[in-house]
């Protein structure tokens, strides 16, 4: 006889063994409604539930950007009925898979979630939600699904696989993330929902090479130097591309470079490095790489060429009595070469550097360190300055797309960890939003108010949930200033900006204390500020790529920001504008 305990472990490995094998089945969602749930219908057993089927709290105001994506507590699926359901733990799905689908569609990508449901908890499980979101943007898509009232799921249903319904129109080469939720969401917040993130597919993997060849660029770059020679290291494209030759360009010292690339596919699939020749010591080449095919796209990077400490020194003059005779002469044709070209240089200079750029700032962040003639470079293994976003929603979409454009920009194009309320809607659900913009204010280096025509009126009782926290926000963030002006403490972790379809006379004197730019005209001392450098001292002026008020819409993020504000320009031209703005009461 086995002892007791040995053949109870023995009994339960069994048969959780036979139920891995036995329930490990696909489950996908199947069309029914929440009526059919409620009656315990055994034919609704994994169902989809559609907007037109449930209503949305009244507490979540109807153009709220989060829609029915809110998570849905407890008591809405069991009411009153079995109240002590509502206190159990359910533990947060896992093995979350993202399954691509076709789509006949070319220039979008179609995906299916897939997952595991956790043992803990199982027995009190009633469905899930699945929302998906693009990073940098304000999409958001929620699928909801319910299982049947009449089930009992034990712990050996955790090998079932449950689908989501296809998720499409989705932008191809674009990051996501997923976000799986085990319902009901106890009231206890912690570990009841699991998140993936993925990339969608390229043109050429979803298409093939030949209908985008264009799309496809090498990735990584690596550039080493080994004494005076300078090797590049870069990523193939996937065998099923066909691209068997490459090509790069760089241009330095006012030459240009062009090498052509043959891999050799026996020694490495995925990379090859190749020699850059005839490049000069001491200069900085701008390069190009590409799969040489018509209008491939091309990758860029820098390619500094250091002084080598092999090189031989430099023949001395010998000395004689011609040379020392000439030397003298020869002294002052380069100092009166000198001094000439200096004079000639700074009238230039002086000419070229016209600019709209307030000296106080300029003066309050200047880095005294910086020698002349050099640049800023910005390290990016260094943590990025965070910068918390406040703004109205009240507006209407238009705004908050702007708002959302410059938030991807900032993070994206000048190296700023940025936080905003519509990119964490689940800790917000949390910690509500006025608790959840009080810990933000207090973690992140700087605050910036996006200041606009919402922010202008009295708060009331009628205004909606988030309204009146961004008019708290303005509040406190107003009374910080007087109190750090009063302590003499630093002031630049707060400012304001506006977008040129809004007044800066309309921002309070309780916010005057704060640093003020016009947007996108000031998208440079907004760098400045951000990183604390210096953009002008005497003989030096710095300039960073893709963010001056002509070069932002270069970029794809700039584009999208530049049309976002011409559509807000449009809607604010077209409404009234009220006879006068009565300022918020921010301190008492």
């Amino acid at each position: 006889m086995w002892p007791p305990k040995l053949t109870l472990d023995l009994l339960l490995l069994v048969s959780l063994s036979l139920g891995t094998h036995g329930e490990r089945t696909s489950y996908r969602p199947q069309s029914c409604t929440l009526e059919c749930i409620r009656r315990g219908d055994p034919r609704c057993e994994y169902c989809r539930i559609t907007a037109d089927d449930v209503q949305i709290s009244p507490s979540i105001p109807s153009s709220s950007p989060f829609g029915s994506c809110v998570p849905w507590p407890c008591h809405f699926f069991l009411g009153q009925e079995t109240p002590e359901d509502c206190q159990h733990y359910v533990h947060a799905p896992r093995n979350i898979y993202i399954e691509f689908e076709a789509d006949k569609d070319p220039t979008y990508d179609a995906i299916t979630v897939s997952w595991n449901p956790s043992q803990y908890g199982i027995a009190f499980l009633r469905g899930f939600q699945v929302i998906l979101q693009a990073l940098g943007g304000s999409h958001v898509s929620c699928q909801l699904f319910l299982l049947g009232s009449n089930l009992s799921l034990t712990p050996a249903h955790a090998q079932r696989v449950y689908h989501s319904d296809p998720f499409t129109h989705l932008l191809l080469d674009t990051e996501y993330v997923v976000t799986v939720m085990a319902l009901p969401v106890p009231e206890q917040w912690d570990e009841f929902y699991q998140k993936k993130q993925f990339f969608t597919r390229t043109c050429p993997e979803k298409n093939g090479l030949e209908k985008c060849k264009k799309d496809w660029y090498p990735r990584y770059v690596n550039v080493q130097q080994e004494n005076q020679d300078v090797y590049v290291t870069f990523n193939l494209a996937p065998e099923n591309f066909e691209v068997r030759q490459y090509f790069s360009s760089c241009f330095g010292g006012g030459l240009r470079n062009y090498t052509s690339i043959t891999p050799d596919f026996s020694l490495n699939k995925t990379h090859h490095t190749y020699r850059l020749q005839n490049l000069q010591a001491g200069t900085n080449y701008t390069c190009e790489i590409a799969a040489d095919v018509l209008d491939a796209v091309r990758k860029t990077f820098i390619v500094e060429v250091k002084h080598s400490s092999e090189e031989p020194p430099t023949p001395r003059f010998t000395e004689s009595p011609v040379l020392m005779a000439l030397l003298p002469v020869g002294i002052l044709l380069a100092s009166t070469a000198v001094l000439t070209f200096t004079v000639v240089y700074k009238k230039r200079l002086k000419k070229k550097v016209q600019t709209k750029m307030r000296p106080e700032i300029i003066e309050q962040y200047y880095d005294k360190k910086l020698g002349e003639g050099q640049c800023v470079l910005l390290d990016k293994t260094t943590h990025p300055p965070r910068l918390l976003i406040c703004y109205s929603s009240s507006d209407g979409p238009a705004h908050v797309r702007v708002v959302l454009q410059l938030a991807a920009f900032l993070q994206k194009h000048m190296a700023t960890q940025v936080h905003l309320d519509l990119w964490e809607a689940l800790s917000i659900m949390e910690e509500g939003s006025m608790g959840w913009h009080c810990r933000r204010m207090k973690e992140c280096d700087f605050v910036l108010v996006i200041w606009s025509r919402g922010l202008c009126q009295n708060q009331s009782e009628d205004e909606e949930p988030l309204q009146n926290t961004a008019l708290a926000t303005v509040s406190m963030i107003g009374e910080e200033l007087c109190h750090a002006k009063a302590l003499g403490r630093d002031l630049s972790k707060y400012m304001v900006a506006i977008f040129e379809y809004s007044q800066e006379s309309d921002i309070p004197a309780a916010l005057g204390l704060a640093s003020r730019y016009t947007l996108t005209k000031d998208l440079p001392l907004l760098f400045s500020h951000l990183h604390g450098v210096a953009l002008q001292k005497p003989g030096v002026y710095l300039q960073v790529e893709n963010i001056s008020e002509s070069g932002y819409c270069k970029l794809p993020a700039g584009a999208a920001l530049q049309l976002a504000i011409q559509e807000a320009e449009a809607q604010f031209s077209e409404e009234p504008t009220e006879g006068e703005h009565v300022g918020i009461p921010i301190i008492s």
